[in-house]
C-alpha cells in the first residue's frame, strides 16, 4: 500500500518549496503531486527543482481551476492507493505518511484526519525563509532584530535536521483566535472519543486528510462549485457510502498569512450549494455551530451549540424541516422560547 500526496498551490512559490523540503525528509516516502493552480510566480520553477530530488509528478494549470477541481486534477494523476490532501503553504511533520498509512493499513474504509497547527511569526513573510517580507509588511520585518528575524525564519536545514525547533514554535488551530483554535479541539476530541457520532464528517479538513483513491476517484471527488467546505461534503457523501471517520495525531504546521483566507461566516456562497446537494438539518446547523465558538457569540446563548453530538441530536428534531432558512429558524425560535427540541 502506497501513499499520494496531493498539493494544491497557487501564487506561493517560497512556501511550496518548504513544503516539498518537508514531504523529502518524510519516515515513508510518498508519490508527490503538484498541482499549480494558474500561478503567476515562480512556483513552475520550484516544482522542477524538486523533482530532480523526489518522486513527484506536476499538472500546470494555465489559469486557476479552483481548489475542488485543482485537487481532482491531483488525484486523477496519482497512482497510490491512498491520497493525502496537503495545501502548498504547510509543512509535513516528519512522521506524517507514517502515522496516516499505519491507520490505513489496520483499518479499511477510512478517512484521516491529522492534526492543524499553525507556525507562529511566519504572517509578514513572502519568503519564510529567507525572510523577504510580503508587500506592506516591509516596515514590520525591517523592526525585527537580527535574532527575532532567526527566530522567525523557516529553514529546508530545520525542516531536515532539527525539526523539532519547527514543532516548538507551533501552536493547535488553523487561524489564530478562540473560534478556530476551538473547533480544531472540538473536532479532534469527537474522532477520538466518538466513532459512532452520526455527523463526524463534519470534522473533516482541507488538508491533513487522507483516504482510499478508489473511493475518492469512486465518488466523484470534490464538488466542483465549492472551494469552502468541499472536504466536508465529500467526507459526507463518502460517509453515507459506509466509509468512517477517524483522527491520527500527524500534524502539519501552517505557514500563517492572511491573504487568501476566506471565512466561512462571512463567505457563505458555500451553504447554498452545500444544502441543495444535501438537505438535511445538519447542513443547515453547521454554521450555528460554528458560529457558537464565537466572542461574541452573533445569538443568544441558548441557541449554541456546543458539539458535534448535540449537533446530531439537534438535527434529529428538525427532520421533518426543508429548507436553510426553516431549520434555522426553529431552531430560534425554539431555544428563544425555552423548548425542548428532541
Amino acid at each position: 500500500m502506497r501513499a499520494s500526496v496531493i498539493i494544491r498551490s497557487k501564487d506561493e512559490a517560497d512556501r511550496l518549496r518548504l513544503t516539498l523540503a518537508s514531504l523529502s525528509a518524510q519516515t515513508e516516502k510518498p508519490e508527490v503531486v503538484v498541482v499549480n493552480d494558474g500561478s503567476t510566480d515562480h512556483t513552475a520553477e520550484v516544482i522542477a527543482e524538486a523533482a530532480t530530488e523526489m518522486n513527484l509528478a506536476a499538472i500546470h494549470h494555465a489559469g486557476p481551476a479552483g481548489r475542488s477541481a485543482a485537487a481532482n486534477a491531483g488525484a486523477a494523476k496519482a497512482t497510490g492507493d491512498i491520497l493525502l490532501f496537503l495545501d502548498g503553504d504547510t509543512l509535513a511533520a516528519p512522521d506524517l505518511v507514517a502515522r496516516h498509512m499505519e491507520l490505513h493499513r489496520q483499518h479499511p474504509n477510512l478517512i484521516v484526519r491529522g492534526e492543524t497547527w499553525h507556525l507562529r511569526c511566519t504572517r509578514p513573510f513572502l519568503n519564510p525563509e529567507t525572510g523577504a517580507p510580503r508587500a506592506g509588511e516591509e516596515s514590520r520585518v525591517l523592526r525585527m532584530s537580527e535574532s527575532e528575524r532567526a527566530k522567525s525564519v523557516v529553514t529546508r536545514r530545520q525542516i531536515r535536521q532539527a525539526f523539532d525547533v519547527i514543532d516548538s514554535r507551533a501552536q493547535p488551530g488553523v487561524y489564530p483566535g478562540f473560534g478556530p483554535r476551538k473547533l480544531l479541539e472540538l473536532e479532534m476530541e469527537a474522532l477520538k472519543a466518538d466513532s459512532n457520532c452520526p455527523v463526524l464528517w463534519a470534522a473533516a479538513s482541507g488538508s491533513n486528510q487522507s483516504v482510499s483513491r478508489a473511493a475518492f476517484l469512486e465518488s466523484g471527488g470534490f464538488h466542483q462549485d465549492l472551494s469552502i467546505n468541499e472536504h466536508r461534503e465529500l467526507a459526507l457523501r463518502l460517509c453515507q457510502s459506509g466509509l468512517r471517520m477517524a483522527g491520527t495525531p500527524a500534524r502539519t504546521y501552517h505557514m500563517i498569512h492572511r491573504s487568501g483566507w476566506r471565512d466561512p461566516l462571512q463567505d457563505t456562497a458555500w451553504e447554498r450549494i452545500f444544502y441543495d446537494a444535501h438537505p438535511i438539518p445538519e447542513v443547515a446547523l453547521l454554521a450555528f455551530f460554528w458560529a457558537s465558538l464565537s466572542d461574541p457569540v452573533p445569538f443568544p446563548a441558548e441557541a449554541c451549540i456546543h458539539s458535534l453530538a448535540e449537533l446530531a441530536a439537534l438535527a434529529d428534531g428538525y427532520r421533518e424541516l426543508k429548507g436553510l432558512k426553516s431549520v434555522r429558524d426553529a431552531h430560534l425560535q425554539a431555544t428563544m422560547r425555552g423548548a425542548e427540541v428532541r
